[in-house]
C-alpha cells in the first residue's frame, strides 16, 4: 500500500500533536502515525505515583489549556494521558495508532515513510519519536553476572512490586529521586539511592514555570551572542515535587557515591564494602529514537542529527521536534514543544509553497 500526503508525522505523542495542530492552522495535508495502541504518548506508561512539575495551567499544548486535576496542584500522568486524548479528539488530528515506521528514505521527488503497514510519499517529515523507546543503562563492571532483577525508569510502576526486597536506585536526576522518594514513603523496601555525584535540589520554590523561563532566556541569550548564564543546569538537577520534599525532609533522600561493581547477588561500594541486593532500577536517562532516519545518512554529535532550530542541516524536508534543547528550548516538555512545533510548520510550508 502507498499512499501520498504532504507531511508525514512520525511519532503521536505531545510533539506530534502540537505540530498536527500548527500544520492544520497552515492548511497542509498530513497524517501523524504512532506506534502506539491508543492516545497519550509515553505518558501512559509512567509510574503510578508521577506528578508534573508545573500546575496545569502551564503544562498545555497550543489552543487548549489543560484543566485542573481536582485535590492536585500537580497533575498526575493519568491526568496527562486524558488531556492527550481529548486533544487528539477535540481537533480531530488525522492520527493513525498501532503503525510503526521503519525507515524515511530518499525518494523520486519525496521522502518515503516505510511502516509496517505500508509506504507514505511526503513531501516533508516531521519526526517527534521522542525517547521513552531507547532506555540507557550505562556499561558497569558485573552488570552481566548480576542475578538479581535490572530494570530501568521505564519499567517502574509502584512500590508494591518490591515489598520486602533490597533495592538500589541509580541516578541522580528527577526520576531517580523521585523513585527513591516513591519507595523510600512506603516503608516496606528497603532502598539505597546511588548517585555518580552528590544531588542536586533546587530550591524547594521553583517548578516548571520558572525553568521553562529560564532555559528560554539562555537561549535568547546565546542567539544573540550574550553570555552564556548556563540556564536550568546552573540551578540544580532536581525539582522538589512534594513526594520528594518528604522524603527529603524526614530523612529518606540521601544518597550514597556510586557503586564500583556488581556481583552476582550485590554491589561493591567504592570503600570495598559489599552489600546483598535484590533489585537495581537504573534511573539512568535515554537517547533519541532516531534508527528510522539512519537511510537517510545524517550525522551530528552524541547521537543526535545536526540541526538549524528543528530543521535538519543535511535534509531540508526533516525536521525533529521535541528531543531535547538541540532541537528547541525545552522542547521535550508539553508547554515548551508548542513553539518550535509552530515555527517548524511554517518553515514547512514555506518550504511546500
Amino acid at each position: 500500500m502507498s499512499q501520498q500526503t504532504d507531511v508525514v508525522v512520525v511519532g503521536g505523542g505531545q510533539a506530534g500533536l502540537a505540530a498536527g495542530y500548527h500544520l492544520r492552522r497552515r492548511g497542509l495535508e498530513f497524517v501523524i502515525l504512532d506506534a502506539e495502541a491508543a492516545p497519550g504518548g509515553s505518558w501512559q506508561h509512567m509510574w503510578d505515583s508521577l506528578h508534573l512539575f508545573s500546575p496545569a495551567e502551564h503544562s498545555s499544548l497550543p489552543g487548549r489549556l489543560m484543566p485542573t486535576q481536582a485535590g492536585e496542584t500537580y497533575p498526575r500522568a493519568q491526568h496527562v494521558v486524558d488531556y492527550l486524548t481529548d486533544y487528539e479528539e477535540r481537533y480531530a488530528l488525522p492520527m493513525q495508532h498501532g503503525i510503526r515506521v521503519d525507515a524515511v528514505r530518499r525518494g523520486a521527488g519525496r521522502l518515503l515513510v516505510e511502516a509496517d503497514c505500508g509506504t507514505w510519499r511526503a513531501r516533508a517529515v516531521i519526526s517527534a519519536t521522542g525517547t521513552w523507546s531507547r532506555p540507557f543503562v550505562p556499561a558497569i563492571a558485573g552488570r552481566g553476572v548480576f542475578t538479581g532483577r535490572q530494570l530501568h525508569t521505564v519499567n517502574y510502576r509502584s512500590p508494591a512490586d518490591f515489598a520486602g526486597q533490597r533495592v538500589i536506585v541509580v541516578g541522580g536526576g528527577n526520576s531517580g529521586a523521585q523513585i527513591a522518594a516513591d519507595l523510600s514513603l512506603d516503608g516496606h523496601v528497603g532502598v539505597t539511592w546511588a548517585t555518580r555525584r552528590p544531588p542536586r535540589f533546587l530550591a524547594d520554590d521553583i517548578d516548571g514555570r520558572a525553568l521553562f523561563d529560564v532555559a528560554t532566556a539562555r537561549r535568547r541569550a546565546l542567539d544573540v551572542g550574550r553570555t552564556d548564564t548556563g540556564g536550568v543546569a546552573s540551578l540544580g538537577d532536581i525539582v522538589v515535587v512534594p513526594p520528594v520534599r518528604a522524603a527529603r525532609d524526614i530523612g529518606l533522600l540521601t544518597a550514597r557515591a556510586m557503586f564500583t561493581e556488581l556481583t552476582a547477588t550485590g554491589v561493591r561500594w567504592p570503600d570495598g564494602t559489599w552489600a546483598a541486593v535484590d533489585t537495581v532500577i537504573w534511573c539512568t536517562g535515554f537517547r533519541p529514537a532516531l534508527a528510522h532516519l539512519a537511510p537517510l545518512g545524517l550525522r551530528g554529535r552524541r547521537g543526535h542529527i545536526a540541526t538549524d532550530g528543528t530543521q535538519a542541516i543535511g535534509e531540508p524536508r526533516l525536521h525533529l521536534l521535541g528531543y531535547g534543547d538541540w532541537t528547541g528550548p525545552v522542547s521535550a516538555t508539553l508547554i515548551g514543544v508548542g513553539r518550535m512545533a509552530r515555527d517548524a510548520a511554517q518553515q514547512i510550508r514555506d518550504l511546500l509553497h
